[in-house]
């Protein structure tokens, strides 16, 4: 099915990308993109996408071609419909919203109804482009704000965000039934992002501190102690590695340098898990120089966290 996803602004490449591992990007321009996806349900996994549309037309981004676009779809709804329009930064669109959603209104036949509409018929004006749909999911941030760390039974400082480990796993590809492994589980985000989408999901760590916590944060998770450089899986027996790599000084390395602790990692990463599957790491410097001696990386994002911490995200394959 092709359909329009309207993207949260937070980073310009990344939820165009989580969009990937459920189907083909057709097209994209700043906060939206056009896709096609199999199975549509699927969406509601996706942590950056703001709206879904079913995707309905597009035309060039001035009013005739609007009018046109319009006038040629004929559009009818029996029951109360109302038309709205996001622009986004730099929007080549010189009509107001209200101009645009005055057009929507008077060219589909039918009962309106701004306050309660039982259809949304939404156009996003991006670059050259308006793209032009029905709106058939709101994906609600609510459920992540509420697992936020925080609000765990077990916190520890400078994890990463839920909507973000989610989308990691997204980039992974990880599908329902896949085995996804966290070898730097921490206070278990990655564990419980995978299994909600259905994913089994195995977290170690070298700090029985952690591994606690990772119980108590996710009761019956398969959770275990383990460095890192002798993981306890067989080879090729992983589907999927997500993973945020350590950092700093504080950090529990059972008598490791930084950069062996690395090396080791991605060697042990590269045995245990399947040939041609994806898996994503974040660290903290740029080491793709030492990650491409072990795989290839398909994909690399920088996400600025605050002016000393800029996530660097690899994803890879072998």
């Amino acid at each position: 099915m092709k359909l329009i996803f309207e993207l949260w602004g937070e980073h310009p490449d990344i939820p165009r990308a989580e969009i990937s591992c459920l189907g083909r990007v057709i097209d994209h321009r700043v906060q939206v993109a056009i896709a096609d996806i199999p199975d549509p349900e699927s969406v509601q996994r996706l942590a950056y996408t703001h709206r879904v549309m079913k995707y309905l037309g597009e035309c060039d981004a001035n009013e005739e071609s609007l009018v046109r676009m319009l006038t040629d779809l004929s559009l009818t709804s029996d029951l109360p419909f109302c038309g709205r329009v996001k622009k986004m930064e730099g929007s080549e669109m010189s009509l107001s919203t209200t101009q645009m959603e005055r057009f929507i209104g008077t060219h589909i036949e039918g009962p309106v109804s701004v306050s309660a509409p039982d259809r949304i018929f939404r156009a996003i004006a991006s670059g050259d482009r308006i793209f032009f749909g029905e709106v058939l999911w709101e994906l609600d941030r609510g459920p992540y704000h509420e697992r936020k760390p925080g609000n765990r039974e077990f916190f520890h400082p400078g994890v990463m965000m839920p909507r973000m480990i989610r989308c990691l796993v997204n980039l992974a590809n990880a599908m329902p039934g896949e085995t996804v492994l966290d070898p730097f589980c921490g206070t278990g985000g990655t564990q419980i992002e995978a299994e909600l989408i259905g994913c089994n999901v195995v977290g170690t760590d070298a700090d029985p501190f952690m591994i606690q916590g990772t119980r108590l944060n996710l009761p019956g998770s398969k959770a275990a102690i383990a460095d890192v450089r002798y993981l306890p899986f067989p080879d090729n027996s992983i589907d999927h590695v997500v993973s945020d790599l350590p950092y700093g000084q504080s950090v529990f390395i059972i008598g490791s340098a930084l950069e062996e602790l690395y090396q080791s990692a991605l060697g042990e990463i590269l045995r245990v898990t399947k040939p041609g599957m994806r898996s994503v790491i974040v660290t903290h410097r740029d080491i793709r120089t030492l990650v491409s001696e072990y795989f290839t990386i398909c994909e690399y994002f920088e996400q600025r966290v605050h002016r000393s911490l800029t996530r660097r995200i690899l994803v890879i394959t072998h």
